[in-house]
């Protein structure tokens, strides 16, 4: 097992995703599992928006062997920003809407069959990527310091989407609901302007992506340079006005020929400042979830997360 931890917490939203009945039978098939492998694991569910980073942090403060993380990936990212900086590591057992980091890992959408990997695993520390507002703004969503992510960040329609999400349609529908709000984005989206600072060099652009991962989101690949191993991003910005430039980019998207297309442009870097070319707010996301508006920085911190990692993965 895992550097011989004998002790987990595994941290779960009781209401994310579908099947919430079933899933909850399944986690506990997991702990019955784990426990098998040698390791004692104490559940904890959250019990609103933003409790997992403070049940997180509380297994930081009572030196837990690990922490396990079941749910989608608003419940990684809240977990992550209650780890991050410690040495307890973290696994994963995907649930909830979607799970881009066990996509990542090749961790199967089946919580007993992920918890049989988390014994065989072995344990590497990770880069994040940190969101951190101008100035003297903060949010409920976002403090002063920032807000740290694992995955995936950015601003422009998928911000306005993610923003724009039926909360309680969410629950009802799951991935279905951003689809949802995307086919509404479509028709009233006015793809506002932003400047990208990176690199020495200023980029125009209506849509930054910040990766970590090659995944995205669903079945989308767009950030393909992009390793979560690397202490870098790969940013990709897309220039184009129009939703008629945008619905058209989306078969290039599915065919994985993106870059090929005009006003695309992507480069690696650990750091950008995304900022409003003009007025009214231009949203902004991490990991699926809503963290207002620009300007943002965007940050890489090296060595800032233990993160298990399945043996099928090559570790």
């Amino acid at each position: 097992m895992p550097d011989g931890i004998q002790d987990a917490l595994l941290i779960y939203n009781p209401t994310s995703g579908r099947r919430q009945h079933r899933r909850f039978a399944e986690i506990e098939q997991a702990v019955r599992i784990l426990k098998d492998a040698g390791i004692r694991t104490e559940l904890a569910p959250t019990t609103a928006p933003m409790s997992a980073t403070g049940i997180a942090r509380q297994a930081v403060q009572q030196g837990r062997g690990m922490v396990i993380a079941c749910g989608g990936d608003g419940t990684n990212n809240e977990i992550v920003n209650g780890l991050a900086g410690s040495s307890v590591p973290m696994a994963v057992l995907p649930a909830g809407t979607a799970n881009i980091l066990a996509k990542e890992l090749g961790i199967p959408w089946d919580i007993p069959q992920a918890a049989r990997l988390i014994s065989g695993g072995t344990i590497r520390r990770v880069a994040l990527g940190v969101a951190i507002p101008a100035e003297g703004r903060h949010t409920d969503q976002v403090p002063a310091e920032g807000r740290y992510f694992l995955c995936v960040a950015g601003a422009g329609p998928d911000g306005a989407i993610v923003n724009g999400v039926d909360g309680d349609l969410k629950k009802r529908a799951g991935i279905l609901a951003y689809w949802l709000e995307g086919m509404r984005q479509v028709f009233k989206y006015g793809f506002p302007e932003m400047r990208v600072h990176s690199n020495g060099e200023e980029r125009r652009a209506t849509i930054v992506v910040v990766g970590r991962t090659v995944n995205y989101g669903g079945p989308f690949k767009i950030t393909t340079g992009a390793n979560l191993f690397e202490d870098s991003f790969e940013f990709l910005t897309n220039s184009a006005k129009s939703r008629v430039r945008y619905l058209g980019a989306l078969p290039a998207l599915w065919l994985g020929k993106l870059r090929s297309l005009d006003g695309i442009d992507a480069w690696k870097s650990t750091e950008a400042i995304c900022e409003p070319n003009g007025d009214g707010p231009l949203w902004a996301q991490v990991d699926g979830e809503p963290i207002g508006d620009l300007p943002i920085k965007f940050s890489i911190v090296p060595n800032a997360l233990s993160l298990v990692i399945p043996a099928r993965n090559g570790g």
